[in-house]
């Protein structure tokens, strides 16, 4: 995926989307897919068989008792389907996704494509104090493509410390855009939340795309729809613990989250690469004891 230089095609694909009104469209979709209506039942048929949708793995696998497109793209799993990795030092993954990039962040810089980096300290919302933890550390970005499972969980248990939403663009985030469009993930709407583990810092940035009509939070409820202003939310007399595999969010539509680590003895698994595919649940890497 990301490592894959771009062709032409790639640019032909991306080059539109500078023109088109994200945010207009993206509530457009975000009130279509809330329409409940027994019209939207050949759009689900279509769209299982299209993007070949597990849905035997849903908690309820007949689309048609989906009261909306939007209750059914957040559909829960039936729990035993997605096992936790049973070794504590492993750090889980929070969605099911495909790898976009992994690895070290390099002071302050993060891969996203051949020939792309952008700003860790812009990502997290522009203040430097709050990157400063993970300005050496260790990063990994999961692509949400439309037949995935759309709840993302907590990689490792933790207590919330605080969320920072960044506005932005909504352009795509598939695998197209990140190999074309600059500073992808600093440039569009997202949620950066961050937690204290047993591990240290941890962040896990849930980035917004065109025709994501909402991410929320279970703490919170719905973030977006877009505002305006950068908001900070700090969590210092609002305890939110989290327990490992908990549910602390999800999108509609696809999208990508970003999970953070700092600096220090973590070893990403020696199979995850671009293009990878990793379901909720399973060890992305670990800690050394």
């Amino acid at each position: 995926m990301s490592s894959t230089p771009p062709r032409w095609l790639d640019w032909l694909k991306s080059l539109p989307l500078y023109l088109l009104p994200h945010h207009a469209i993206s509530r457009l979709v975000h009130r279509l897919a809330r329409w409940e209506t027994r019209a939207k039942n050949p759009v689900l048929r279509w769209f299982i068989h299209h993007y070949g949708v597990a849905m035997g793995e849903a908690q309820e696998s007949r689309p048609e008792t989906y009261a909306s497109f939007n209750a059914f793209f957040t559909r829960a799993l039936r729990p035993e389907v997605r096992p936790l990795d049973p070794n504590p030092l492993a750090l889980l993954s929070p969605a099911d996704s495909t790898v976009s990039a992994l690895g070290r962040i390099h002071d302050g810089r993060i891969f996203q494509a051949k020939g792309h980096e952008y700003s860790l300290d812009i990502l997290v919302g522009g203040d430097p104090r709050r990157a400063d933890p993970f300005r050496n550390g260790h990063f990994i970005t999961l692509y949400l493509s439309p037949r995935d499972y759309h709840r993302v969980h907590m990689p490792a248990a933790g207590r919330l410390l605080e969320t920072v939403y960044v506005p932005g663009r909504l352009f795509s985030v598939a695998p197209h855009t990140v190999r074309t469009i600059p500073n992808l993930f600093a440039r569009n709407e997202r949620v950066a939340c961050l937690f204290d583990t047993d591990r240290g810092p941890l962040a896990s940035i849930m980035v917004g795309a065109i025709n994501v009509g909402s991410i929320e939070l279970v703490w919170a409820g719905e973030i977006t729809p877009p505002q305006h202003d950068l908001t900070v939310t700090r969590y210092d007399h609002r305890p939110v613990q989290l327990a490992r595999g908990a549910e602390m969010g999800r999108f509609n539509l696809g999208s990508t989250v970003i999970l953070l680590l700092p600096e220090g003895p973590f070893t990403w698994n020696a199979e995850l690469a671009p293009g990878v595919r990793v379901k909720m649940g399973q060890a992305l890497g670990k800690w050394e004891g």
